[in-house]
């Protein structure tokens, strides 16, 4: 049995994960008061704890905002959490998936972004995830996969949906951002695509053991040519307004608001934040579908189906 230690649990990546756990794979999942991926001791302690075949890194210091000020913790979680991370797998011998961001760009682009994209962040958070990026691929080379997802939102924790629809139960109106485009990514969404390249990694590592009594012992070269970057988000495109005009249109439609606000599209300019913001993140899942086999799922159906298990969940409490 392949056995994935994951960081950041209580998060929604991590939550998701374990929610969609195959059931051949042994999962520990470990929060902030397990691990402190910014005490590198404490790192290679859980990695020879544990001996891991793979770690997904779902860790992150993820305050846009916040990072503006608070740089030395967004740097030592988001650069060298992902450096101690990292270099515990080298010394174990581990594959690292490791989660970052679109914000490691500019926005400039009109078109999606590629994986070998130059990176350009425009704010403290996106520059922070960006060097540790580096500092995984300089250490790992094909021993890592570094994904790069946007917009992330879950029936668990914090974010835009369920922020959305609080906001609309309690206002009369809302004014949304039109002129920043990504695409939404449902956390589970992301999760599955995770676990699908695990199983690449699985099989890659079940044909390299069997000329190998020790496991830890394989050389990088003997590690699956995953891509190095990937791009993962759910299909389609959408400005922050559109996004918020569907979970209005949407959460109506299911009963999970009783009144129908007016929801108007304002720039950005009239909405000003801490930190900048790229004002075109939309990134070409192409390469990840053809890694993990499976294709992506337009935002708006995978909102529906968050929305759906959301009210669930609400109903069950």
């Amino acid at each position: 049995m392949v056995k994935v230690l994951v960081t950041g649990k209580g998060g929604q990546l991590a939550w998701e994960l374990e929610q969609t756990l195959p059931s051949h794979i042994e999962v520990i999942s470990l929060g902030i008061e397990e691990l402190d991926i910014t005490n590198q001791n404490a790192v290679y302690q859980a990695c020879s704890k544990y001996k891991p075949n793979i770690v997904i890194n779902a860790a992150a210091y993820t305050a846009v905002d916040k990072a503006e000020i608070d740089q030395a913790t967004a740097y030592a979680v988001n650069e060298q959490g992902s450096e101690n991370i990292a270099l515990a797998c080298k010394e174990i011998g581990a594959s690292l998936i490791h989660v970052s961001t679109d914000f490691v760009f500019d926005g400039s682009n009109t078109t999606p972004y590629q994986p070998h994209d130059t990176p350009c962040p425009i704010n403290v958070y996106g520059d922070s995830k960006l060097q540790g990026d580096i500092k995984v691929a300089q250490i790992l080379g094909n021993q890592a996969t570094i994904i790069r997802t946007a917009w992330v939102y879950s029936a668990h924790g914090n974010n835009f949906v369920k922020t959305m629809l609080r906001l609309m139960a309690e206002k009369d109106q809302l004014g949304i951002v039109y002129d920043q485009v990504g695409t939404p990514t449902w956390a589970k969404g992301l999760a599955m695509m995770i676990w699908e390249l695990v199983e690449k990694l699985k099989v890659k590592r079940n044909d390299t053991a069997k000329c190998s009594d020790e496991l830890s012992t394989l050389s990088e070269a003997n590690f699956p040519l995953l891509p190095q970057f990937l791009h993962w988000t759910d299909a389609g495109v959408a400005s922050w307004y559109d996004f918020a005009v569907a979970i209005q249109e949407l959460a109506l439609e299911k009963g999970m608001l009783n009144k129908e606000i007016p929801v108007g599209p304002i720039s950005q300019t009239a909405y000003p934040t801490p930190a900048k913001r790229p004002s075109f993140s939309v990134i070409d899942k192409t390469t990840a579908e053809e890694a993990c086999g499976i294709k992506t799922t337009h935002w708006r159906k995978q909102l529906s189906m968050m929305l759906d298990e959301l009210k669930a969940t609400s109903e069950e409490e």
